[in-house]
């Protein structure tokens, strides 16, 4: 009874994070907790970190916070900065409390089923709002979806596209190629009508991956089309139904012209803030200019005519992963995310078909997270780098053998 419980609460602290996810700081509570846990469970001994995944957790987790630590010593914002670095220090724990939480099967199964299913409720609820106009959330914003995450927080569409493979996965499994199509379908709907183009392309390449690893290669080839056929036709339906959708492709048309407006305004006004980046990076090549410092940074770096500053603000962010490295961590931290790539991708090599198979959701959700030709939420920010160390404690946890194997 008492480790039945035991494993229930563990289970309900992974998955509390992603139900709180739309209410803001609330969402940082379950992973205080398993910060907590992580280290009663560090001192009592129970997590040996010269096991395989335990280590992996430690150097994907080095790779994320020594970029951090090595940029906060002359960062542009110093006490930001080194708060950056203190905070972040939970981030490990809850890892390896995950680690020790996802030890057996049922506990993987119960939250990949409690994922999938509160995925499911978030893409539904935005069916809804789609219809009606409200959702768990409230009123929809003018432009586009917002679902359970509200009209102020613009995020649904971008949340549910780099966590759509753990619905996507789980429901390929059980209901085979119809209920991908139909899972995909749906995600696709409000996804689109959610209006960010990062999280389009983050779906549209979650849908091939699943395609990809469900069937043989041929077949996946032919599946691949499949859902091409079906992203073109459920875009042109919301090119028509949608006002929005339809301004969002015509901005993105722009870019077509291949000159130097188009293409800022086919990228939202963002490419000034690039330009920046890459120059911020080159003026502190060692170790950027701190992390978060971009914001204070930026004005220094804008031109004249600057569409940010002219207004009275500044890019709060670069926009795109690596161009983020750069500009706030230098070389130093795009070495480290390197070796934390390069580690994981060694370990997963190194096991056996069997526990990849465990792990592909959480595995092609990172890769869609992080896939660098995109544009991007800060990671070093409190809402998407608490998605991805989310992501990374569900990842390490499903790749573990069974503890009664």
């Amino acid at each position: 009874m008492a480790e039945s419980i035991k494993r229930h609460w563990r289970a309900a602290v992974l998955l509390g994070v992603l139900v709180l996810l739309p209410v803001g700081r609330l969402s940082e509570l379950p992973i205080l907790i398993g910060a907590i846990a992580g280290i009663v469970l560090l001192l009592r001994g129970r997590i040996d970190l010269a096991q395989p995944v335990p280590r992996l957790g430690l150097l994907v987790f080095l790779g994320y916070w020594l970029p951090e630590l090595l940029s906060a010593p002359d960062a542009i914002d110093a006490r930001r900065a080194w708060t950056e670095v203190a905070a972040d220090l939970r981030f490990l724990f809850f890892l390896l409390f995950a680690i020790e939480a996802l030890r057996d099967t049922d506990a993987r199964w119960r939250v990949s089923v409690g994922a999938a299913a509160l995925l499911a409720l978030f893409c539904l609820d935005g069916l809804l709002q789609a219809v009606t106009g409200f959702s768990f959330g409230g009123p929809s914003d003018p432009q586009r979806l917002s679902g359970v995450f509200g009209a102020g927080n613009l995020k649904l569409g971008l949340v549910l596209a780099a966590l759509s493979p753990l619905l996507l996965i789980p429901v390929q499994r059980r209901f085979g190629l119809r209920g991908l199509m139909l899972a995909g379908s749906t995600l696709l709907v409000v996804v689109f009508l959610a209006g960010a183009r990062a999280g389009w392309l983050m779906l549209g390449l979650a849908l091939l991956l699943a395609l990809w690893s469900g069937r043989p290669r041929k077949r996946a080839a032919l599946m691949s089309v499949a859902g091409s056929v079906i992203v073109l036709v459920l875009g042109v339906a919301a090119y028509w139904l949608s006002p929005s959708f339809d301004a969002r492709v015509e901005r993105s048309m722009a870019a077509l012209s291949f000159d130097h407006d188009g293409l800022d305004h086919a990228l939202s006004g963002r490419l000034p803030i690039w330009e920046a980046a890459i120059d911020m990076g080159a003026d502190h090549p060692i170790n950027g200019v701190g992390v978060r410092g971009f914001r204070d940074a930026y004005p220094d770096y804008a031109g004249a005519d600057d569409h940010w500053v002219s207004h009275g603000d500044t890019a709060l962010h670069a926009h795109q992963l690596l161009l983020e490295l750069w500009a706030e961590t230098g070389a130093l931290g795009l070495l480290c995310w390197l070796a934390a790539v390069v580690a994981a991708i060694r370990l997963w090599r190194q096991l056996p078909p069997g526990q990849r198979e465990k792990a592909l959701a959480p595995t092609q959700a990172l890769i869609v997270m992080v896939f660098p030709l995109n544009t991007h939420l800060a990671f070093y920010s409190s809402f998407w780098g608490l998605l991805l160390f989310w992501l990374l404690a569900l990842w390490l946890g499903f790749l573990q053998r069974d503890e009664s194997a």
